[in-house]
C-alpha cells in the first residue's frame, strides 16, 4: 500500500471515526422536535378542511356590523343574512345525511339578524360536528343520501367544506365591499 493511499484510509477512518462519536454525544430529540410520520386518515383530514371552513364562516358573521346584515352589492343577490342561511340550510341536509337521517331538502331558516344567524350557524355547525363525529376511517365510505346529497359520509364532509368555501367566497366581497377584513385574512395579519 502507498502511503498516500495509507494516509488517505487513516484520514477517513478518524474522520468516520470522529463523526461517530460526535453524533452519538447529542441527545436525542425529543417527541416534540422528532417529524410526524403518523399518516393521516381521510376522515381527519376532512374534518380538519370543514374546521377552518367553520372557523371562517362563524368568524364572518361575528365581523360584519348588525345594521348591514340586510346588505345587498346588488338586488338580484342574496342579502348578507340570507349567505348565512344558505350555508345553515346545506349543512342541515348533509349532516342528517351523514348521521343517518334520510335525506331531504331542509327549508330555509330566514334568520335576518345578526343574533339569529350566529345562533342559527351555531347549531347547523353543532349539527354537523355530532354527525361528523360518527364518522370513521371503517365507515367512511358507506354511501346514502340521493341527488345533491348523495355520497359516502367522507365525501360529504368534502361537499360540505366546498360549499362552506364556495359560500365564504361570497361573504369576502360583502365584508370587504363595507371595508372589513376577512377572517381568513386577519388571522394571517394581512389586509
Amino acid at each position: 500500500m502507498t502511503r498516500t493511499l495509507r494516509s488517505v484510509l487513516i484520514t477517513t477512518a478518524l474522520l468516520v471515526g470522529t463523526r461517530a462519536v460526535v453524533v452519538a454525544q447529542q441527545p436525542a430529540p425529543s417527541p416534540s422536535s422528532a417529524p410526524d410520520t403518523a399518516k393521516p386518515s381521510l376522515v381527519s383530514e376532512a374534518l380538519a378542511g370543514y374546521n377552518r371552513t367553520k372557523k371562517n364562516i362563524i368568524g364572518a358573521a361575528e365581523a360584519m356590523p348588525a345594521e348591514d346584515f340586510s346588505f345587498k352589492p346588488t338586488p338580484e343577490i342574496r342579502s348578507y343574512a340570507e349567505l348565512f342561511d344558505h350555508v345553515a340550510q346545506v349543512q342541515n341536509g348533509l349532516c342528517s345525511v351523514i348521521g343517518g337521517t334520510p335525506a331531504e331538502r331542509k327549508p330555509a331558516l330566514n334568520a335576518t339578524t345578526k343574533d339569529e344567524v350566529i345562533a342559527m350557524l351555531k347549531q347547523s355547525f353543532a349539527n354537523c360536528d355530532a354527525a361528523f363525529a360518527t364518522v370513521t376511517d371503517a365507515n367512511a365510505t358507506e354511501v346514502s343520501g340521493n341527488g345533491f346529497m348523495r355520497g359516502s359520509k367522507v365525501g360529504n364532509i368534502q361537499k360540505d367544506t366546498a360549499h362552506n368555501n364556495e359560500m365564504y367566497g361570497q361573504m369576502v366581497v360583502y365584508m370587504r365591499l363595507k371595508g372589513i377584513v376577512p377572517p381568513s385574512t386577519a388571522m394571517r395579519g394581512h389586509k
